[in-house]
């Protein structure tokens, strides 16, 4: 078995049902977010393309929880080296039932199945830079090479306590600012650098076609972070406490400083800021959940909330077509996240290491700076490789003019409202809208 995950029989901690089942209750919370995310991105697109992006989420389900059972968790969680898992936990094999991970005393099985919903929802995150020109196929062939070749790696490099080599550098990640958004937001950034741009980009509006969609969306993964981060603990105490209250505090914090940004910038509170404000909150409180205190985590939502509205508009100053915003909201929200860290960790929550304003110094901001810019340029290169090299061969995005008729359609034989049909009204969708109003008023 890994050196250091095992210890003697008589040694090993005890398995605690209690924790267990929290982190069995996180990992569901943490699956519905991909459905989340496919409503909040599915109501950002236009009607032809509904489909396609509900579709490059839930593909992600399948594909990462085969790749995992195979061999993801054994590459991101079995000791091996620094940089890279062992083998010896291919296809889930050599694990016991009451077998604990590394120190902690819940089950192996219930970490994997946890860490499992992390490695789906992060390449489902990078769908939204590609949206409305994607083949299913090519998407499904490039998160399946991501997640083998940059994802699982770095979740060992970041996660892994025995060998990863940032954990033992000492940078810190409660649950996922660089293995998940840093990670995901610089994939995106590779891609969408080598892809062509979508027709109309610059010129055409692209509006949300169904905002109650997004504000659905925003909810629950709005919901299910909690699992997201409070779980990250792997157990329930104090420390879970702060890492939840954190979490629903920058959240609210972000929103508002979205709002307030939009408000002076553009004229107006929108329902898409206040989901956006939310969704970039969440991300930047995510690394930091479990070292900052509630006022700190107050900080940390509106500079983010600021800052990701601001850098929405980066897109069309630089000439990349992020089409929903992947890169303002999660690639810089999981970077200002990550490096605050260095600054308003108070070193007593989750973590001993302080931040410079609590006399901790630059220490710990030096490191954060270490684990931002490692996973930054390892995701954006290999991420920028891997859709030139689909994009050649197999090709990654449609035709234009099948952009332009509507991808839902090429790709998936299917639209996401059917205008057409009868439908099931009063009368079997013959009455008109007066008639049915006088009949259903009387």
């Amino acid at each position: 078995m890994p050196e250091g995950i095992l210890t003697l029989a008589a040694a090993a901690p005890k398995i605690d049902t209690g924790n267990t089942a929290f982190m069995l209750l996180s990992a569901a919370l943490v699956l519905l977010m991909t459905p989340g995310l496919a409503f909040f991105y599915g109501g950002m697109v236009r009607v032809k393309s509904v489909l396609n992006m509900l579709m490059m989420s839930f593909i992600s389900i399948a594909i990462i929880t085969i790749l995992w059972t195979l061999y993801g968790f054994s590459i991101a969680f079995d000791t091996g080296n620094g940089f890279l898992g062992g083998f010896d936990w291919v296809g889930m094999r050599h694990i016991g039932l009451t077998e604990p991970f590394a120190t902690y005393n819940i089950p192996i099985y219930a970490f994997a199945v946890f860490q499992l919903m992390f490695a789906i929802i992060t390449p489902a995150l990078i769908s939204g830079a590609l949206a409305d020109r994607v083949k299913i196929v090519a998407w499904s062939v490039y998160i399946a090479l991501w997640a083998t070749l940059v994802y699982f790696p770095v979740a060992h490099w970041v996660w892994e306590p025995t060998t990863g080599w940032l954990f033992k550098y000492g940078v810190i990640d409660f649950a996922g600012g660089t293995a998940v958004h840093i990670n995901a937001g610089a994939a995106a950034l590779g891609a969408i650098l080598v892809i062509r741009k979508r027709v109309g980009f610059k010129k055409d509006p692209f509006r949300p076609h169904n905002l109650p969609l997004v504000m659905l969306g925003a909810g629950l993964l709005w919901f299910g972070w909690f699992g997201f981060n409070a779980g990250s603990w792997l157990g329930a105490d104090g420390v879970s406490a702060v890492a939840f209250t954190n979490t629903q505090v920058a959240t609210a914090a972000a929103m508002l400083g979205w709002l307030i940004y939009e408000r002076i910038k553009h004229g107006a509170f929108t329902t898409l800021g206040a989901a956006s404000g939310a969704v970039a909150g969440l991300v930047a409180i995510t690394p930091a959940c479990g070292s900052v205190s509630p006022l700190g985590a107050i900080a940390v939502g509106v500079i983010a909330g600021v800052l990701c509205a601001a850098a929405v508009g980066l897109k069309y100053k630089f000439n990349f077509d992020d089409s929903l915003d992947v890169v303002g909201v999660h690639l810089v929200g999981g970077i200002v996240g990550s490096l605050l860290i260095g600054l308003f960790a108070t070193g007593g929550v989750g973590q001993t290491a302080k931040g410079l304003f609590y006399g901790g110094g630059l220490d710990q901001l030096g490191k954060q700076f270490v684990g931002v810019g490692a996973v930054l340029g390892y995701s954006l290169v290999v991420s920028a490789i891997l859709a030139f090299l689909i994009d050649k061969t197999i090709g990654f995005t449609v035709d234009e003019d099948v952009e332009v008729a509507g991808i839902d359609q090429a790709e998936h034989a299917e639209t996401a409202y059917d205008f057409t049909g009868a439908g099931g009204g009063l009368s079997g969708g013959t009455l008109n809208s007066a008639t049915a109003t006088k009949k259903v008023d009387a």
